[in-house]
């Protein structure tokens, strides 16, 4: 992994910004800009209308617009669904409330610049071939604008199976960020249970909640290497102690900081050999699911099938005013609006989901192993005394047996 030069002036490539996070790319509109809507952080590098120095600052104006509400959307934290949610989710009435939300969907806003765009385009091919036939142009000079839609009939099955593929491998990449962060919650419920089993908490209290302290502070700071715009500072402040918390923040790989934390202190227990072999075996789930995590978002959907998709959207939307004329007229306005506003919203879905941690009800998850793990050292002692019992009370049973039998 390539690590980006922490001073601006040694850097080679002006592209860049200063970064902790290298595999992530910077915002797709200006950094002053997100500042206004975001916390200040480290940027991405992604292409957009907002760095190509040939569009003009009034047509830039929409684009950025759009990228700036779905960028603040995509920082909106989501939330796991309960009984309640799935009941509304399968609702009837859901087409309804879909259709009522219309306008503020960020998909649908992020489509506003290409489908005004085309349907501009189509509007302008309507009004020229209108003044043709019109004679308001001298025809042997300005030819109809028309052509067959054998074409369009034979790159149609194309077009489909282009935004199919698109949209499935985005999908397969949520899916797989899922399950990496299943099991980083699973991997760490699984320790945090064996270290509060295994561990003495006499001789050795002040390393075990560190222990425990480093395990919750695990998912955090990967939520927080992986989303654009985490705070890490907040979010760990109240997980670790503050000379823990500095050194963390002073990593250039926060994540990977903490595991080296676990990793000292599980050597650092006064316990059996096979119950230290048993706690180290467990850090494997993390470098695991930080190496998959890392590669979602660090090697995107191979950039030359996303550029096609999108080259061919824009070219068929393009042309589609001039094969419709003849039977549509001036109803190529519409029907381009529709055919761009359709397809180019299945094409905006598979990009949005192709970064799949944004996606995820993250902060969620952490919560939820938080609370598992407080509950479980809360529940520890009522657990130890009733298992006691218990076990004073078969081994009673057993001597009230004994004496009964002699």
């Amino acid at each position: 992994m390539t690590v980006l030069p922490s001073n601006p002036s040694t850097n080679p490539n002006p592209n860049f910004l200063p970064c902790q996070t290298p595999l992530l790319p910077s915002p797709p509109f200006p950094i002053q800009q997100i500042s206004r809507v975001l916390p200040t952080k480290p940027c991405f590098r992604v292409l957009c209308s907002s760095q190509n120095p040939n569009l003009p600052r009034i047509l830039r104006r929409v684009p950025d617009w759009a990228d700036a509400i779905k960028e603040t959307r995509m920082q909106q934290k989501r939330r796991l669904y309960k009984h309640g949610d799935w009941v509304l989710h399968r609702s009837s009435l859901r087409h309804l409330r879909h259709l009522s939300t219309v306008l503020s969907s960020r998909v649908i806003l992020s489509l506003v610049p290409p489908v005004t765009a085309l349907t501009s385009v189509a509007a302008a091919v309507a009004a020229y071939n209108s003044a043709v036939d019109l004679n308001w142009l001298p025809p042997e000079f300005f030819p109809v604008l028309r052509a067959s839609s054998l074409p369009y009939q034979l790159t149609a099955p194309a077009l489909a199976l282009l935004l199919v593929f698109r949209t499935e491998a985005s999908y397969s990449r949520l899916e797989e960020g899922r399950k990496a962060w299943s099991n980083v919650i699973a991997g760490a419920n699984n320790m945090a249970t064996q270290v509060i089993a295994v561990v003495d908490c006499q001789s050795d209290a002040l390393l075990r909640k560190s222990l425990l302290q480093y395990i919750m502070a695990f998912p955090v700071a990967l939520k927080c290497h992986l989303v654009y715009g985490s705070d890490i500072e907040s979010d760990l402040k109240n997980l670790l102690e503050a000379d823990d918390l500095a050194i963390v923040l002073g990593s250039k790989h926060p994540p990977r900081c903490i595991i080296e934390f676990i990793s000292h202190c599980i050597r650092s227990l006064t316990i059996e050999k096979t119950k230290l072999q048993l706690l180290e075996s467990k850090i494997s789930c993390f470098h695991e699911s930080l190496g998959a995590c890392e590669q979602l978002v660090g090697i995107p959907i191979p950039l030359s099938y996303t550029r096609l998709t999108s080259r061919f959207l824009v070219l068929w939307h393009l042309t589609l005013p001039i094969i419709l004329w003849d039977e549509c007229h001036w109803m190529v306005i519409p029907a381009t609006f529709i055919s761009a506003a359709s397809l180019f919203c299945i094409e905006e879905v598979g990009v949005l989901i192709e970064e799949p941690f944004p996606m995820l009800a993250l902060d969620e998850l952490c919560n939820a192993l938080h609370e598992s793990i407080s509950e479980a050292m809360a529940n520890e002692k009522a657990i130890q005394e009733n298992i006691s019992a218990k076990r004073k009370a078969h081994f009673t049973s057993r001597n009230g047996c004994s004496d009964s039998l002699n």
